[in-house]
């Protein structure tokens, strides 16, 4: 296909071989499919601020600091030059946010690099190497809902750890490769020690997968995996690797904990099972 204007420069670069297709534009973003030498992947042509549509965009920038003292000023004041650095800011932080949660263990596309407001990322593929579909896009069983839920609950833990609330996570925002959940779209990322929102947008986060993974495992809509996660961090007592249960000291709910925990247990763990059997026959 015809080579995107944005994409030029890293055609000229040497970054991109060719754009094979258009993947899908969405509301900060055009996503394309290119070829990096023998390699497919994916390439994020971010829209200017004047085009983006995502709403309320200083809640999520709250917090933010450059390093240049300059620059923190301009973007303070509004300036044209100030606007011009918070676009390459608000550009910059998903690459940034990827780096971050790939160190944590955190399942997000491999960022390349970005240059002039274009992201190269890894391409999510399914088993049969398709681009990977959305959450909204697949139907499962309740194991298998169960034991992604607990993946993405896992990652969002994880996520916390590393400083960083996704601030927009649905199941829209989230892939299903053949090994789970993989978080996308995080130029939005809001650091959790100094955003005042942190708190309400990763209680809104998890509410999001839980109504999302309750349509398919409804007793998961009794638990109270936000509100437990930040507790534990608020507490000091959160970490990467912390067991979570779903339950919250002042929930007023009279739901039987014990028996929710215990079914989301065993369809985790059947889950994983069928995951290890699908390593096991590629080795």
């Amino acid at each position: 296909m015809k080579i995107p204007k944005r994409i030029q420069p890293l055609v000229e670069y040497g970054l991109v071989d060719e754009v094979l297709s258009r993947l899908m534009s969405g509301k900060e973003a055009d996503l394309y499919v290119v070829l990096c030498g023998d390699e497919v992947r994916c390439a994020k042509v971010y829209k200017d601020a004047a085009e983006r549509s995502f709403k309320k965009a200083v809640q999520y920038t709250e917090g933010r600091k450059v390093r240049n003292s300059r620059r923190q000023r301009a973007m303070e004041k509004g300036s044209k030059f100030g606007r011009k650095e918070q676009e390459k800011t608000w550009q910059n932080a998903e690459v940034d946010a990827l780096r971050l949660l790939a160190e944590a263990d955190v399942r997000v596309p491999i960022p390349y690099d970005c240059i002039d407001g274009v992201l190269l990322m890894e391409l999510v593929t399914d088993a049969d190497g398709n681009v990977a579909p959305r959450l909204g896009d697949v139907t499962m069983t309740d194991e298998q809902a169960i034991g992604n839920f607990m993946i993405v609950m896992q990652d969002v833990v994880r996520m916390l750890c590393a400083g960083i609330v996704h601030g927009d996570l649905s199941e829209f925002n989230v892939l299903l490769d053949e090994y789970g959940p993989v978080i996308i779209d995080l130029p939005q990322a809001v650091n959790a020690a100094a955003n005042n929102n942190a708190k309400a947008m990763l209680l809104r986060d998890v509410d999001n997968m839980t109504r999302y993974f309750g349509q398919f495992a409804s007793f998961l809509l009794e638990t109270q995996f936000g509100r437990e996660i930040w507790s534990l961090y608020e507490d000091g007592k959160l970490k990467p690797d912390t067991i979570l249960t779903g339950e919250y000291v002042d929930t007023s709910d009279d739901a039987d904990v014990d028996g929710v925990l215990e079914e989301i247990q065993a369809a985790f763990d059947e889950e994983q099972k069928r995951l290890e059997r699908i390593r096991e026959n590629e080795a």
